[in-house]
């Protein structure tokens, strides 16, 4: 820990809530454990239960024992605990908030700045920055204040733009933290330094040696319980517009004239306003939507989507969605880039899969090698951090035959100890005020204006929608986004696998 990062008082808006329990109150803990956070520093929970500050360290202290690494550390503990206080209150009550920054301005407990993170439905997101806006909390005469917002900023362009206005009216953009935790993955960050520190690589990243590019996140899990939001959001609005976009621009932007934040998130939203727009007529062609029905995972009957509790019988909301994209500019210009994302899929994986295309002149044509396998670049995000390189060599004998081999580096660490996840790394940007690998509203925006064509479509044709078992890897049906019979779906990191 430096010296030079200044305490806060971290401030859980819906503490008691499932991603504070799951996500938020592990990290901290961790973060504690490794001593990253800041001495002094405060962790000030609200929620509605009737609880005060013992009974919260004893609720919390139950909910992350089971979900940290190597097991709860009764000495880090302590030291954690004694940083928690609870707040009861609701959201829409101007008590909580006049009591909130009388004990940031007064207790000399507290430090000054103050980070508010939004742990709540986005239904929620508004009214909390209104209070907040209102009470002069985000007022920085006593310190820097910092606003957390979690996905999904909107549900679509027109309430992206709503809830950025009435953000602009009481925070400035450098408060504003629009997390998206898949950015603190290390393998995601590890594409700036795979792309930007190899100069064996530049030379081949463009449209005249690389065939198409894939970008998959697959779960095995539903929607658990979350029928209430999932059936209002679907696949394309929950993954596809937030964290595969964000995944494309990095794979396809520009090198930023430095690492400073603006820089990074410059040349991200060059790549969104280079996307070619998606017209009405070329939805279907380019976008695929289907739902998953019964079938077996891992020797279990699973039920479909429709049976799940709280999804309408005629739902039509995709829990799979497939998309082409074409990022007009000079490096990509008519390169597909293939997004697609699913639940109740075979396996759970986030990779990215580049494809080159093949030699000008097919060599061993007149051997026993009909067709060349492609060359590829496999970037694994979860469960396998790692860093591929697919290529052809000879097999051994005396026979000219070419064979695949996976060049692998793994870079994930061996001590899974002193690791820090994505939202460990992520809250400890918010402490040090680094936004590099937080969203600016322009990014949100121009993802929204991405897939907004879609929506509209989707939301007309609400007559039918395809199907997939429980299971597998999708619909075949959507294969036709292909453009050649030779371009199949990658679904694992393993050599010759294909659709």
């Amino acid at each position: 820990m430096t010296n030079t990062i200044e305490p806060c008082t971290f401030v859980i808006f819906g503490a008691t809530g499932h991603l504070s329990r799951n996500k938020l109150m592990p990290a901290l803990y961790h973060l504690e454990a490794a001593n990253r956070i800041p001495g002094g520093s405060m962790i000030l929970s609200l929620g509605r239960s009737d609880w005060h500050d013992e009974n919260w360290k004893e609720e919390i202290k139950q909910t992350i024992s089971t979900k940290i690494r190597g097991g709860l550390d009764e000495k880090v503990f302590a030291r954690f605990s004694a940083r928690l206080r609870y707040f009861r209150g609701n959201l829409d009550d101007d008590t909580i908030y006049n009591d909130i920054k009388g004990t940031l301005e007064s207790d000399a407990e507290f430090p000054g700045n103050a980070a508010f993170y939004m742990a709540l439905r986005p239904s929620e997101f508004g009214v909390v920055i209104q209070k907040l806006g209102e009470s002069g909390l985000v007022d920085e005469g006593h310190g820097w204040r910092r606003v957390v917002i979690e996905k999904p900023f909107g549900s679509d362009l027109e309430s992206a733009q709503v809830l950025q206005h009435k953000l602009h009216r009481y925070l400035k953009e450098e408060q504003v933290y629009r997390i998206d935790h898949y950015l603190g993955k290390g393998t995601v960050q590890n594409i700036l330094v795979f792309r930007f520190a190899n100069v064996m690589m530049e030379p081949l990243w463009n449209r005249n040696y690389i065939d198409h590019v894939q970008i998959t996140h697959s779960e095995v899990a539903g929607i658990e319980n979350r029928a209430h939001y999932y059936d209002g959001a679907g696949a394309l609005r929950d993954m596809i517009q937030s964290h595969l976009m964000q995944l494309l621009t990095l794979v396809a932007m520009e090198p930023p004239a430095t690492m400073d934040a603006e820089a990074l998130r410059d040349e991200k939203v060059k790549v969104l306003k280079s996307i070619r727009p998606i017209s009405q007529s070329a939805v279907r062609a380019q976008s695929f939507r289907a739902q998953y029905s019964s079938g077996m995972i891992n020797g279990k009957k699973v039920k479909s989507y429709l049976e799940e509790e709280d999804v309408p019988s005629n739902s039509t909301t995709e829990t799979y969605s497939a998309h082409k994209f074409y990022i007009d500019n000079w490096r990509w210009r008519d390169i597909p880039f293939f997004l697609r994302t699913g639940k109740r899929m075979a396996e759970s994986k986030s990779a990215i899969s580049i494809r080159f295309k093949h030699p000008p002149q097919h060599l061993f044509r007149h051997t026993v090698v009909d067709q060349l396998k492609p060359n590829w670049i496999l970037l694994g995000i979860q469960p396998q951090e790692c860093v591929r390189i697919e290529m052809q060599v000879k097999e051994p004998g005396l026979t000219m035959t070419p064979r695949s081999i996976s060049l692998d580096a793994s870079f994930a660490s061996n001590e899974p100890n002193q690791k820090l996840d994505a939202y460990e790394s992520l809250l400890l940007d918010i402490i040090e005020g680094d936004q590099s690998l937080f969203l600016r509203y322009d990014e949100v925006e121009w993802a929204w204006q991405v897939v907004d064509p879609i929506l509209r479509v989707w939301a007309t044709d609400r007559d039918y929608i395809h199907t997939y078992p429980a299971g597998t890897w999708g619909p075949q049906e959507t294969r036709r986004l292909f453009e050649r019979e030779d371009q199949f779906w990658r679904h694992s990191l393993n050599p010759n696998d294909e659709d």
